[in-house]
């Protein structure tokens, strides 16, 4: 390619920039003005060039992205008949959620496991019923989503038991691929930092590699929920790719590449104006398909409030084949290389979780630091300065703290409970909630509604 117009333009230091900056506030401090810190640490500078760039090799995956419908089994025949439309209708995953064992002949009933990628998401133990399914369906394009670990530090407590557990596993390691899956998306949806995210979710996949070693490496894959601070999303994604490939090589484990299946994040979603949650997702799916993500999920706008329906999977269906077919973001997992300021970001995360990563090592690994609380601990502090900096509305949730419709009314639209539960029952560590940042606005909202 000529060069001429390029040419045509004379360089300008990052050093004659600032100076000019600093011109131009008049005396103003450039750091205390135009500089900022997250609360991951991080500064963010006004303008970033070239030698921000880090050139970080990143393993994306090259073949695009799936989009993923989820489906609750309740009844085989139903969840079967919303597959086949889901695909009919441009969906190319299915994820099905599970809370005790099916019959996945009818479930998969003219359903092409070649040509789809599934996902079961076991929400109960089911060694031997898992190994059954594993031989009934492709090896290469499924993937089941069974997490002990991550069901203890959400649940407080193991399905049956840590031996039990352990065992069953084992048994399952045996036979099946793709049977581990990581809940990095927990961490995000209880309000930990991206660091803390990014650290937990390394040293959650760390427990199983210190069990079972190398061998385990291809069977593990991670799930992940991304937010609404955009480039900090995209970097958070890119940051986790280096930091597995980081951790395998102290494994001495070489070309194993992280699978991602992402979906928007539920913290940031609203009761109230909740059309707002369409254009809160559709930023996180950017997130999620910019960041190299292996599946984006769909996460239905009502989702909270309402049962699975018909309009709420189309709409966010549709969200990602706009995205993905008319947005031209297909094989876009990549576009981020090169970006000054999301490789200079994305590089900083992974060096701050890296650290703390170590720290939790140092301490004793992430079982034995959840065990004694102390993950519970770091995310309840970063909670609490979440909801110090929504009260004080420095951050901002449209029609929920910021341009609220006090006509909206919500009492009645409600066909699902939309807050966390308070469970009454003993458990052997302190659970990890999943909680949205609104919910204490939303009680008094729907209390005011009743007067």
């Amino acid at each position: 390619m000529s060069k001429f117009l390029f040419n045509e333009f004379v360089g300008t230091s990052s050093a004659a920039w600032k100076q000019k900056i600093q011109a131009d506030l008049k005396g103003a401090d450039y750091n205390e003005t135009l500089l900022w810190k997250t609360n991951e640490g991080i500064t963010v500078k006004p303008f970033y060039a070239k030698e921000d760039r880090t050139n970080t090799p990143i393993s994306i995956p090259k073949k695009g992205f799936y989009i993923c419908q989820t489906i609750f089994i309740d009844n085989e025949k139903i969840a079967n008949s919303l597959a086949i439309d889901a695909i009919k209708r441009g969906a190319t995953s299915l994820q099905f959620v599970a809370k005790k064992s099916f019959n996945y002949n009818l479930l998969l009933k003219h359903i092409d496991l070649n040509s789809i990628i599934i996902y079961f998401k076991f929400e109960f133990l089911p060694s031997e019923f898992l190994i059954e399914l594993s031989a009934f369906t492709n090896a290469q394009s499924t993937f089941f989503q069974l997490d002990i670990i991550g069901n203890l530090a959400e649940k407080g407590n193991w399905f049956i038991n840590l031996k039990e557990d352990f065992k069953q596993l084992d048994a399952i390691l045996k036979t099946t691929k793709n049977c581990v899956s990581v809940s990095g998306d927990l961490y995000q949806n209880a309000g930990a930092t991206i660091v803390q995210q990014l650290a937990y979710t390394l040293a959650h996949a760390n427990e199983y590699l210190h069990k079972y070693g190398k061998e385990v490496t291809d069977k593990i894959h991670f799930t992940f929920s991304t937010g609404s601070n955009y480039f900090f999303e995209i970097a958070k994604l890119r940051a986790f790719r280096i930091l597995w490939e980081t951790l395998l090589n102290e494994y001495d484990i070489k070309n194993s590449e992280a699978h991602l299946f992402t979906q928007p994040s539920l913290r940031n979603k609203t009761l109230y104006d909740y059309n707002v949650n369409m254009l809160r997702t559709t930023s996180e799916y950017m997130s999620a398909i910019l960041g190299g993500s292996n599946t984006v999920s769909t996460i239905p706008y009502d989702a909270m409030y309402h049962k699975s329906n018909e309009f709420g999977e189309r709409i966010a269906r549709n969200q990602l084949l706009i995205l993905q077919q008319e947005s031209y973001l297909q094989e876009a997992q990549n576009f981020a290389d090169g970006t000054y300021y999301i490789e200079s970001i994305t590089q900083q995360l992974a060096e701050k979780a890296l650290t703390l990563f170590k720290k939790i090592e140092k301490g004793g690994g992430f079982l034995k630091q959840l065990k004694a609380g102390v993950i519970q601990k770091k995310i309840a502090e970063s909670v609490a300065k979440e909801e110090e900096d929504f009260d004080a509305k420095k951050i901002i949730l449209l029609g929920t703290n910021m341009q609220t419709n006090m006509n909206d009314a919500m009492k009645n639209e409600l066909a699902l409970f939309p807050f966390v539960k308070q469970r009454n029952i003993k458990t052997l560590i302190i659970p990890i909630n999943r909680k949205r940042l609104s919910e204490i606005i939303e009680k008094e909202r729907l209390a005011k509604e009743n007067d």
